[in-house]
């Protein structure tokens, strides 16, 4: 599919609410040719959709309707102001995520769900996810600072330990922005995750969320895992300490070396910019080997 071609999908701006009223911004690319099926895209922590306008728009054009979202608290969903906003880290997956999975039902057309880092967390806080064909991850993994380089796990220590304790005292949230490291994210976010990030398994080892991770079982649709050697926040070590909570999902982990296949850096955020294209038509490939569920 030409670039030209990919150009010429516009996105329809919607609004989803979810199951709590809460309203959401979300955008909507529309194949142009009958659709053979849907594709939502859950994104990663502080990342705003229009990230993944280039991948929504090249799938899109291969005849697949993709739907984005920003998460509460983010992008166009975020209220005016996130001091004194409050929330639930893992409202994402089973509020916001949920409410995109809804809106892309149809009957007799396959749902495919793409995550970003937490977008790979959220499948298994879906409150329905029989209604999702199969899923695609790139970058997700456990957060722990154990499974980082060196240098990268010194970094990510001073962040939690030093510089976000601070700014979040003065701001009422985490000013990440200012950082350069994405969208502003409130409070409570930055509390829950910098709390699971302390553990080699993330959320599951922390013995408060075993009602939440119990659910991952009702996860049974296939899952590619996709992580690149050259990402310091979510290596091939951290993807399996993480997905092996989907006990009952036949889950397939890929370790990509991106210099030797020729795509270059990919790090954390890599794996949505335009040169990363090879990695969305081998998703798509795959998404096309799997049976088509009957009309319900």
């Amino acid at each position: 599919m030409t670039a030209s071609a990919a150009d010429a999908i516009r996105a329809e701006p919607l609004t989803l609410h979810a199951a709590d009223g809460y309203p959401l911004a979300a955008l909507r690319y529309r194949s142009p040719t009958p659709p053979r099926a849907h594709l939502v895209v859950g994104g990663a922590t502080a990342v705003p959709q229009g990230f993944y306008k280039r991948f929504a728009q090249h799938v899109a054009a291969q005849g697949v309707d993709v739907l984005t979202l920003d998460y509460r608290g983010i992008g166009r969903s975020a209220p005016k102001t996130l001091k004194g906003f409050r929330m639930n880290y893992l409202d994402w997956g089973r509020l916001d995520l949920a409410a995109g999975v809804a809106a892309m039902r149809a009957p007799g057309v396959p749902l495919w769900l793409v995550g970003h880092s937490y977008g790979g967390h959220a499948l298994g806080l879906l409150p329905h996810p029989e209604q999702v064909d199969a899923a695609y991850t790139f970058a997700t993994g456990a957060g722990w600072h154990g499974w980082m380089p060196p240098l990268e796990r010194l970094r990510v220590q001073f962040m939690w330990n030093v510089l976000g304790p601070v700014m979040t005292r003065v701001a009422g949230y985490l000013p990440w922005s200012r950082l350069g490291m994405g969208e502003d994210l409130p409070i409570d976010v930055y509390r829950q995750w910098r709390h699971w990030c302390r553990f080699p398994r993330y959320f599951f080892d922390d013995p408060q969320m075993r009602e939440v991770t119990s659910r991952f079982d009702a996860v049974r649709f296939p899952i590619v895992a996709v992580n690149a050697i050259d990402d310091a926040w979510a290596p091939p070590a951290s993807r399996d300490a993480f997905m092996a909570g989907y006990r009952n999902a036949p889950v397939r982990a890929v370790t990509l070396d991106s210099r030797r296949s020729g795509l270059g850096p990919i790090g954390h955020m890599g794996y949505f910019r335009p040169r990363a294209q090879p990695l969305w038509n081998e998703a798509l490939a795959w998404f096309d080997t799997l049976p088509v569920r009957s009309p319900a």
